[in-house]
């Protein structure tokens, strides 16, 4: 997924936020064109944040010649609780937990152009305030090198890294963490506080979180998932792709999928709100011992039905039979009824399971 040519990367990512935002029927009973807006405005942002460095980014299909390379490593000490910063153009970025106040930078530069393109591409590492910040700079226009890195640091530091065109992966980072990739996926591993995951093009894959903040997960055009979650907010959405979350106990969770479907596996806490939007997909909630909520269900093209004795207080309809298309909705009430579930698809059904 490196190798793709960023203006081609923005360009697709761009196409699918179009295709998106006008395939919403201005009829739904459903998530409303607003809202698949909302799913996309801030990856919009990201995107037009990233221009400048995609330009940098180049394209690796077509490429001829032997591949060259080049090393670097650089240790520098920091605090047991200091931060790390890592930002990259186009490369891999796989960092990991070690013991000990040192970090660890292990580089590699390639590329298949001569050997004066990995001669304009420079590491720099910078030491400042009990923390190392670690960037790649292209000097000269329109090379075809790309880094990748290879960080172990301490347990207990802060991470954030990004790269342009690469993947990123962090496991075993203790510290709060922040991860990011414009093209390439993203993976969290056993990771607790971790705040956001995101990527524009790529699957994005997070577990192992277990804080009292919030988690942020997206992808425009990647699968979703989350694994092992207990957090009081968890913030999903996908624009194309699946989002599912497994194993997991919030007390507020938000869910945007545009095209694909939801899973949700985990428990319902008293009080909570739990809101899925889906556009084309079905969405399933396979829920654990859950003391009660209020459910209100709507689906223009598919069927409501639940696994647990519901007490209906709302209706359920079909009609607009002259389309002979099917449109249902529901309000009903379980248990305590302490908690609120407000799951919305347009085509998709919703599916409400014991587990």
């Amino acid at each position: 997924m490196r190798r793709t040519c960023g203006g081609v990367t923005t360009g697709l990512a761009m196409a699918g936020i179009s295709l998106a935002l006008t395939a919403a029927p201005a009829k739904a009973q459903g998530p409303s064109i607003d809202d698949v807006r909302i799913v996309v405005r801030d990856t919009v942002k990201e995107v037009i944040r990233s221009a400048e460095a995609m330009r940098t980014a180049r394209a690796y299909q077509g490429r001829s010649g032997p591949e060259q390379t080049e090393r670097f490593s650089r240790k520098v000490r920091i605090a047991r609780d200091g931060r790390v910063s890592i930002s990259n153009i186009s490369g891999d970025i796989v960092v990991s937990a070690g013991s000990g106040d040192e970090v660890s930078i292990e580089a590699v530069k390639h590329t298949r152009g001569g050997a004066s393109e990995l001669q304009s591409v420079h590491i720099e590492v910078t030491e400042r305030g009990g923390g190392v910040d670690v960037r790649t700079d292209h000097t000269a226009r329109n090379d075809r090198a790309w880094v990748d890195y290879t960080v172990t640091m301490p347990a207990g530091a802060s991470i954030t890294a990004h790269s342009v065109s690469g993947s990123v992966k962090v496991t075993g980072i203790r510290g709060s963490a922040r991860v990011e990739s414009v093209s390439g996926n993203v993976t969290a591993a056993d990771t607790p506080k971790l705040e956001a995951a995101k990527s524009v093009s790529g699957s994005v894959t997070v577990s192992g979180v277990s804080t009292d903040g919030e988690l942020a997960a997206s992808s425009v055009s990647g699968n979703v998932a989350a694994r092992s979650i207990k957090v009081r907010s968890l913030d999903l959405g996908s624009v194309s792709g699946d989002v599912t979350i497994t194993d997991a106990a919030c007390d507020r969770l938000s869910v945007k999928s545009t095209s694909g479907d939801v899973e949700y596996s985990g428990s319902i806490n008293r009080g909570g709100t739990y809101e899925i939007n889906a556009h084309s997909g079905d969405v399933r909630l396979t829920l654990s011992n859950p003391a009660g909520f209020v459910l209100t269900a709507s689906s223009f093209s598919g069927s409501v039905r639940s696994d647990l004795p519901l007490t209906i207080g709302g209706d359920a309809r079909d009609r607009d039979n002259r389309r002979g298309v099917g449109r249902h909705s529901m309000r009903a009430t379980y248990g305590d009824g302490s908690a609120t579930l407000n799951v919305r698809t347009f085509s998709g059904d919703i599916i409400v399971a014991k587990r």
